[in-house]
C-alpha cells in the first residue's frame, strides 16, 4: 500500500484525513501544495513526510524560473525553507530536504536543467530505499516476536506512514507472513485517531487480526496479562535513545514498564538525530485546538474551552527495551549502540 506516488512532476497522495470512510487521492503540482499537504496531515508519518518533502523540492525546482545558476539556488533555498517550516518534530523532514539539497550542491557544475533532474532522481532513490529499509526493520524485529504474541501499537507506523510496508507494522507484517499466530491491539490515538482510522484499517486490509481499544484501556489489558509487547514508531530519536512519537506514547511506555512488558521502538536510522544528545531538546509541535474540540467537524467540547494539543511527547530511554532499525536491533546503552549505526 503506497500512500504517495510521483509521476511527471505531480505528487499524488492518499488523503489520510479522509480514511477509512473515503478513499481520496490529492494531486500536488506545486511545492506549496506539498507543504500544505504535510502541514494539514494529508500525508503523515516521519518517513512519508520526508520523502514527500523531497518530492516537493523536486517539484519546486522543476518550476523554478529560468535564469542564472545563482538565481536558481536562491529560489531552491526558498523552496527548502518553506518545506522545512511545515512540521517541526519529525527529523526525517529535515534529513530528506538536506539530502536532496546537498545533492544539488554537489552537482553545481552541471546545468540547471541537469540539476533539476538530479534532484528528482534523488527523491525517487529515497522513495525506493525507504521500502527496502522498512522490510529490513521488519526482518530484524520479527526475531523478537514469538508465536501467539499479542502486540499493542500506538498511532500509525504502517505503510501509510512510510513509502510502503511500514516501520512498527512491518514487524507485525513480517511475523504474520511467516505464519506466526499474532494479534494486534491498536489504541485509537486521540485526538487524530490514527490508530482507529489508519492502523486498524491497514491491518484489516492485510488480514492481520486486530482489536481496537480506547487509549485509556491499555493499562487495564496490560494488568490482565493480555499484551506481550508494545511496538511503536518514532518521529525523532536522540542519541541517548529518548524518543519522540505521537502524544500518548510516553504513557504507554510507563504502563509497559510497570507491567514488565517489553517496549520496542521501530524506526529507520534516518530518524535518529545524531546532533541531539537527549530528548529534552526535541521541538514539540502544538496543533490546532479544533483537533481536540471537534471530531469530523462535530463539536465534542464546550465552545470556547481552553485547549492544549501537543502532537508528540518524548519517551525517556529508560522505558525503551530496544530500538529496531534496518541495521539491526540496538539495546542499551543507546549512547554507544545507536552511534555505531551512524
Amino acid at each position: 500500500m503506497r500512500p504517495l506516488e510521483y509521476k511527471d512532476g505531480i505528487l499524488k497522495l492518499i488523503d489520510q484525513t479522509k480514511l477509512p470512510s473515503e478513499y481520496k487521492v490529492v494531486d500536488c503540482a506545486t511545492y506549496m501544495e506539498v507543504a500544505d499537504a504535510i502541514r494539514d496531515m494529508i500525508v503523515r508519518g516521519a518517513p512519508a513526510i520526508g520523502v514527500s518533502a523531497a518530492y516537493g523540492v523536486a517539484i519546486g525546482a522543476l518550476s523554478a524560473r529560468d535564469g542564472s545558476k545563482e538565481e536558481f539556488f536562491c529560489e531552491l533555498d526558498e523552496i527548502c525553507n518553506v518545506l522545512r517550516g511545515t512540521r517541526p518534530t519529525a527529523v526525517n523532514l529535515f534529513w530528506a530536504i538536506d539530502r536532496v539539497y546537498r545533492k544539488a550542491l554537489d552537482n553545481r557544475d552541471r546545468s540547471v536543467s541537469e540539476i533539476k533532474d538530479i534532484i528528482a532522481q534523488e527523491a525517487c532513490n529515497m522513495d525506493c530505499e525507504d521500502v527496502e529499509t522498512n522490510k529490513a526493520i521488519g526482518m530484524h524485529g520479527n526475531k523478537l516476536i514469538k508465536n501467539n504474541y499479542t502486540i499493542l501499537t500506538h498511532c500509525n507506523a504502517g505503510a501509510l506512514a512510510t513509502c510502503d510496508y511500514g516501520t512498527a507494522l512491518s514487524v507485525m507484517r513480517m511475523a504474520h507472513s511467516e505464519g506466526k499466530n499474532i494479534r494486534v491491539i491498536a489504541d485509537e490515538t486521540r485526538p487524530y485517531l490514527q490508530g482507529a482510522r489508519l492502523t486498524a484499517w491497514e491491518l484489516k486490509q492485510d488480514g492481520i487480526p486486530v482489536t481496537l481499544i480506547c487509549d485509556n484501556m491499555a493499562g487495564h489489558f496490560m494488568k490482565l496479562g493480555k499484551i506481550d509487547c508494545v511496538i511503536v514508531g518514532a518521529d525523532r530519536i536522540a542519541v541517548n535513545g529518548d524518543t519522540a512519537n505521537k502524544i500518548g506514547t510516553y504513557s504507554v511506555a510507563v504502563l509497559a514498564k510497570e507491567n514488565n512488558i517489553p517496549f520496542y521502538v521501530a524506526a529507520p536510522v534516518s530518524t535518529i538525530d545524531f546532533s541531539m544528545q537527549t530528548g529534552d531538546s526535541i521541538p514539540i509541535e502544538e496543533r490546532s485546538r479544533e483537533e481536540v474540540t471537534h471530531i469530523k467537524g462535530i463539536p465534542v467540547a464546550p465552545e470556547g474551552i481552553d485547549v492544549m494539543n501537543p502532537a508528540f511527547d518524548v519517551t525517556p530511554s529508560r522505558y525503551i527495551t530496544a530500538i529496531i532499525t534496518e541495521k539491526g536491533i540496538a539495546y542499551p546503552p543507546f549512547e554507544k549502540n545507536l552511534k555505531d549505526m551512524e
